[in-house]
């Protein structure tokens, strides 16, 4: 018999958990804020290379369990919802690590009418109010500005070689296999010398991405080079990404397509696209913004410990 049965958290952050998520629940209750629940399986799955999915079987049929309830809940809106808020359990077939596991708590919320910078303005309040320990710092920065202060670089208007120039000056190594992927490129300047700087005790915004990395977010509409997408940030640690939502169904069809093409160059499966969401969102999805949060992480710097299994009751199951 295993002699690993008890909890790895303490009966300590079990409890604090439990008032965050009171505390969330509360904070949307006062803003009548709907709160839904939508299926963990789905047919579809997200298509975006940097997310991998599990898959099941059901009657000799692959189904999917979701990275994010984003497709349900955006079908929900589209179908008259009104503003609406979920905490949900996701999956994603990634790495296990300090600040990773396989199985984790989201909470995701779309705000009618809201871009997102007013979305952020939102998530300032509920973050301060969840912090009730300790003084909440907040600063906003746009990804080419973060881009230009730290690497003396526009990500807007450089190419592959630039980028691998920028990494030899300042001996950034670099893992095999990023070719001239210039998405790449970015994403492993931002981690190992963008995020890597940012205040270590303060939240950061980072917002406005290439449009490549749009997702399912909006292009802006002054400048079509950038996307109405940002990611929040304690120190260098991932907390949330959200997005000014993209409502052009046919231009999310050309998304899915393009990623499919980058999985495929890649060596990854190809993903089924959600004809279910792209339904909704040809009937007609609200202006909205919507932001996914992880909980075990927010819950991870409250308390002050160094991995998830921490935080989460039985971590060290995978």
């Amino acid at each position: 018999m295993s002699q690993r049965w008890q909890p790895t958290a303490t009966l300590e952050i079990l409890k604090e958990r439990a008032r965050i998520l009171q505390s969330i629940r509360a904070f949307f209750a006062l803003r009548n804020v709907l709160e839904v629940e939508t299926p963990v399986i789905s047919k579809a799955a997200v298509t975006e290379p940097q997310v991998e999915s599990f898959s099941t079987q059901f009657h000799q049929k692959e189904f999917y369990l979701h990275t994010s309830p984003e497709f349900y809940m955006k079908r929900l809106l589209a179908a008259g919802s009104g503003d609406i808020f979920q905490i949900a359990k996701v999956f994603r077939d990634d790495e296990n690590g300090r600040n990773h596991n396989p199985e984790f708590s989201m909470l995701e919320w779309y705000r009618l009418g809201f871009n997102h910078h007013q979305l952020m303005d939102e998530m300032e309040l509920l973050l301060s109010g969840l912090m009730i320990e300790e003084k909440v710092n907040f600063q906003r920065l746009s990804y080419q500005q973060a881009f230009i202060n730290q690497l003396e670089i526009d990500p807007f208007n450089a190419d592959v070689l630039q980028l691998k120039k920028v990494a030899e000056r300042y001996n950034i190594e670099t893992p095999q296999g990023m070719d001239d992927d210039r998405d790449m490129w970015l994403d492993w300047l931002m981690v190992e010398k963008i995020s890597a700087d940012f205040p270590k005790n303060s939240f950061t915004f980072l917002y406005d991405y290439p449009a490549s990395q749009a997702s399912l977010a909006r292009l802006d509409k002054d400048d079509s080079r950038k996307a109405n997408r940002f990611e929040l940030f304690y120190g260098e640690l991932e907390l949330a990404n959200g997005y000014y939502e993209l409502t052009d169904a046919d231009e999310q069809v050309k998304r899915f397509e393009n990623d499919n093409i980058i999985r495929q160059q890649r060596g990854q499966k190809l993903m089924p696209v959600d004809e279910c969401l792209l339904a909704a969102l040809k009937s007609g999805l609200p202006e909205c913004s919507g932001v996914a949060m992880g909980i075990d992480r927010l819950l991870m710097l409250i308390m002050g410990v160094d991995h998830i299994n921490e935080v989460i009751s039985f971590g060290d199951e995978f």
